[in-house]
């Protein structure tokens, strides 16, 4: 019992331990945007490879997704006969929900892993080091690009995925089960409205923060060569992806309190 409870209480100590150095690195990113040194060129480089780079990933993944979601949606509704609020149910779901939250596994999938595999890389051949050497913070040069970077390219990237969704649950809707554009219209322009698009976007906002945090974090505390880059890879994508749909909760109660839909306002 006594060894279940210091387990128990390590474990704890060590999460809370992590927290601290997460918020730590986000109160010295923060820090660094307004009076570290700009990078224009790394910040382009990195909307390009964030932004254009994942764009095959997340257009896929969110059409797919709204195609099998409006399939779904209508073989339900059609038995009630509520063919024409497929659309508009696909469509909010698409922006609250399902267009951040996919949009944001498919970029920490990609690129979290891809952060803490070159930052690691870096830290274990003292390439950091010799940064610090030369007198440019690891932060200014490492970090803050990414964190602009990925503040650029989320909502573009959540606005595709939502967009190309709600585009193929009207093709499968629409010319597929030979619902009336009309009623399909009609229900997306009532039900559908930018509290819903707001919503995603904070969302990806908040999502792409997290991405950026976790996997640069991982990748400055690589330790052990080489070994140690494959698990901060894959601690980054891990840790990443859990923390995203752990916060999606908390967000999605917290957006939707506040928001005019929530009923509290």
């Amino acid at each position: 019992m006594t060894n279940a409870i210091q387990s128990l209480g390590r474990g704890v100590l060590g999460f809370l331990g992590y927290l601290g150095q997460l918020a730590h690195l986000f109160s010295d990113t923060t820090l660094a945007l307004f009076i570290g040194v700009r990078r224009l060129g790394l910040v382009g480089r990195q909307i390009v490879s964030i932004g254009f780079g994942s764009q095959l990933v997340v257009v896929v993944t969110g059409a797919f997704t709204g195609a099998v979601f409006a399939a779904q949606t209508y073989f339900m509704f059609s038995d009630m006969g509520l063919e024409s609020a497929v659309g508009p149910v696909v469509s909010i779901a698409m922006c609250r929900e399902l267009g951040p939250v996919l949009t944001a596994l498919m970029v920490a999938g990609r690129v979290g892993a891809s952060m803490a595999a070159e930052i690691g890389t870096m830290k274990v051949t003292e390439q950091v080091d010799a940064l610090r050497a030369m007198g440019v913070h690891p932060l200014d040069y490492l970090v803050v690009p990414r964190a602009v970077g990925m503040f650029f390219s989320m909502p573009l990237l959540v606005a595709e995925a939502t967009g190309f969704g709600i585009l193929s649950s009207y093709v499968i809707t629409v010319h597929g089960f030979k619902v009336p554009f009309a009623y399909y219209d009609t229900q997306i322009r009532a039900f559908t409205d930018l509290t819903d698009i707001s919503i995603g976007m904070i969302k990806g906002c908040v999502f792409g923060a997290i991405i950026v945090l976790v996997s640069c974090h991982q990748g400055l505390n690589t330790t052990n060569g080489a070994v140690g880059v494959g698990k901060s890879t894959t601690a980054a994508v891990v840790i990443s992806s859990l923390a995203v749909l752990i916060s999606n909760f908390f967000l999605s109660l917290l957006l939707n309190y506040f928001s005019p839909l929530g009923g509290s306002l």
